[in-house]
């Protein structure tokens, strides 16, 4: 296992940039097929529904492939190119990769909450006489069935048909065959993958998480070896076997990174060490951005102190609901719970933003620069022209800053119109 390289803390940067597709802006249209590649490459894209701006799986791809047509991962996902399983969380996962899954469907009590076993054996008849209903009569959704009582929203007060739903989904005998207005459609895993047999096609738990683990160290391009396992919350993984035994077969390489000491590196990335990288990327990032779901990684890479404070107390938070990271030319805007904001490598911003659609505005509560941020033109133009291209693809034509830096409002004003 010898050293490789010394790379300094930016090309580091730069080199999980492009393992995850925020090097650099696409240079092109997106296509279809973008979905499907951007999602192998990031080998999960994590679902939730919190909706202030854009839903998270839709901004994760925006962020890589500018302007596309967000039916496009519905699509993607009805044309069998996707999966939704529990991988990170819930998540938008290659089809390819449903072996990976499967030994997590088979034992789905290890879950955790994602499945309850009690409420299954209290529930045998009902769950059976759903599973012949659909059987019959094809795919289902949650909302076809109606509710006896009245209940809060939540996931503790499911409605039964819902709860019954979800145990199937995680034990793999339900599939998501589709999504309409985001609301999952199920379909039989039989009817969907006929042919599966899992004696001949499921993998072994042990060669699962083997192969996990190589597409955690693709996906993160430059990582410490105590990041790969948070990739697929994997709970039982072998990482000084798996390290040593990568390194022996040439799949990763060890470097000695500037301030971070001993990391490994993907053999793929190798090729972007011959002549010096550069950022060019500025991009508005969900709260769910593999870059920064891992909150330990996004410390220890970028200095990017990040947490997601619509879980946080309205009188505890820091910032805002829902804050979007911002990269340099991968701003660290606030939106979602805050979106960071991504300029030229690295997070030097997080953005409070609110999607007022019937006003046609994007409105920006708050907008928070990183500790030694340095406003340049560059930073300003690009910035502006990130939060531009979000609110344009979200249907805007105008945005408000209610709350910025003076030397941001002195640049931008508090308003403008999309196009001026």
């Amino acid at each position: 296992m010898n050293l490789v390289a010394s790379l300094s803390l930016q090309t580091a940067r730069h080199l999980h940039l492009a393992a995850q597709g925020l090097l650099r802006p696409l240079g092109r249209r997106a296509r279809f097929a973008d979905i499907h590649a951007t999602v192998r490459q990031m080998s999960l894209l994590q679902i939730d529904t919190i909706n202030v701006v854009a839903r998270s799986p839709y901004l994760v791809l925006f962020s890589r492939l500018g302007a596309y047509q967000t039916n496009w991962l519905e699509e993607a996902l009805a044309s069998g190119a996707l999966f939704e399983y529990w991988a990170h969380e819930a998540c938008f996962i290659p089809f390819e990769d449903y072996p990976l899954l499967r030994h997590r469907m088979l034992e789905p009590q290890r879950l955790g909450w994602k499945y309850n076993q009690r409420w299954v054996e209290e529930h045998q008849q009902e769950i059976t006489d759903l599973l012949q209903h659909i059987s019959v009569n094809g795919p289902v959704r949650a909302a076809d069935f109606s509710n006896d009582k009245q209940t809060k929203p939540g996931w503790w007060a499911w409605k039964p048909h819902k709860r019954h739903l979800e145990n199937l989904f995680s034990a793999g005998q339900l599939m998501v065959v589709e999504r309409r207005n985001f609301q999952r459609v199920y379909d039989l895993h039989s009817r969907v993958m006929p042919d599966w047999i899992d004696e001949q096609h499921a993998l072994s738990e042990d060669e699962a998480v083997l192969q996990m683990l190589s597409h955690s160290a693709c996906s993160l391009g430059i990582f410490r070896g105590s990041w790969l396992a948070d990739y697929y919350r994997l709970k039982r993984a072998p990482l000084k076997s798996w390290l040593e035994d990568a390194a022996a077969r040439g799949e990763i390489v060890r470097v000695e990174v500037e301030q971070l000491g001993e990391m490994w590196l993907h053999h793929a990335l190798l090729p972007l060490l011959e002549k010096p990288l550069s950022a060019t990327h500025t991009a508005l990032l969900s709260p769910f951005d593999p870059v920064v779901w891992d909150r330990r990684r996004a410390l220890e890479l970028f200095n990017f102190d990040y947490r997601i404070e619509c879980y946080t107390p309205a009188e505890k938070r820091k910032y805002g609901y829902f804050v979007l990271p911002v990269l340099p030319v991968l701003p660290v805007l606030p939106v979602l719970p805050v979106l960071p904001v991504l300029h030229r490598g690295l997070l030097k911003a997080r953005i409070d933003a609110k999607m007022e659609r019937q006003a046609q505005q994007l409105v920006v509560r708050a907008f928070w620069l990183e500790e030694g941020t340095r406003i340049s033109n560059a930073f300003l133009n690009d910035v502006q022209k990130a939060i531009n291209r979000f609110a344009a693809w979200q249907g805007a034509n105008q945005v408000i800053i209610e709350n910025a830096p003076a030397e941001l409002l002195a640049a931008w004003s508090t308003r403008w119109s999309i196009g001026e």
